[in-house]
Formats: C-alpha cells, structure tokens, sequence
C-alpha cells in the first residue's frame, strides 16, 4: 500500500504523474490520509482548484483508495517529527509512519525526513 499526499492524489487524478510515480502506484492498493479531503475541499474554497467534488472520476478515485483516518497517535506522532511543514503536510506524514505506509509526495520538506517511510 502507498500512502498518497494531496498534491500526488491531485496529479494522478489530473494525469500528470510522473512516469515514475504512474509505475509505482500501478502495481499497489493506494491509501490517502483523511486530511486530504479536507485540503481538496480548502482548495477548492480559496478558488486554487477549479474542481466538481461530485464528478464522476473523482467519486471513482475515492472509492479506489483506503482512507486512513487520523488516529491520536498519528495526531500525536505529528507533533514529534523530524521537519517542520504545515499541519496537513505533518498529518499525512505521520500517517505513514504510524501505519508503516510508504510516501508518495514532491516535497522537499518531508523527503529531509529520516523518519517517514517512502514510496520514492
């Protein structure tokens, strides 16, 4: 199982994965933190996503994913990890380390990290 962040979900959704990203997640069952939902929902808000929550495509897309609720360990974990981000960012990482889940994320601030596991 691989552990998508926000900005990964929102590539593979659009098409834009990398091919590398594509063929490592083709071949594992893919799990998102229950915060991404909710910074899919705070983009949409702040005009940064232009995007139907109720499309089609999407609703497949979420039927397909295991979404991994935050735990008060994974709340918890958040607050001891080795970077700092923003509170989504940190979530979903705990997630990961939590739930022994692999990665899949671009960014920099969370691939400093010797303490989550990745996908990459």
């Amino acid at each position: 199982m691989l552990n998508l962040d926000t900005h990964i979900l929102l590539m593979f959704i659009a098409g834009t994965a990398s091919a590398t990203e594509f063929h490592r997640a083709t071949n594992e069952p893919l799990a998102i933190s229950d915060i991404v939902l909710w910074e899919i929902a705070k983009l949409i808000q702040k005009g940064r996503l232009k995007f139907d929550v109720r499309d089609a495509e999407y609703q497949k897309w979420l039927r397909s994913l295991t979404v991994l609720s935050i735990t008060a360990e994974i709340a918890w974990t958040s607050t001891r990890l080795d970077f700092s981000s923003d509170p989504a960012d940190e979530i979903i990482a705990a997630t990961s380390i939590v739930e022994q889940v692999p990665l899949l994320t671009r960014d920099r601030r969370i691939h400093r990290s010797r303490l989550v596991p990745f996908a990459l």
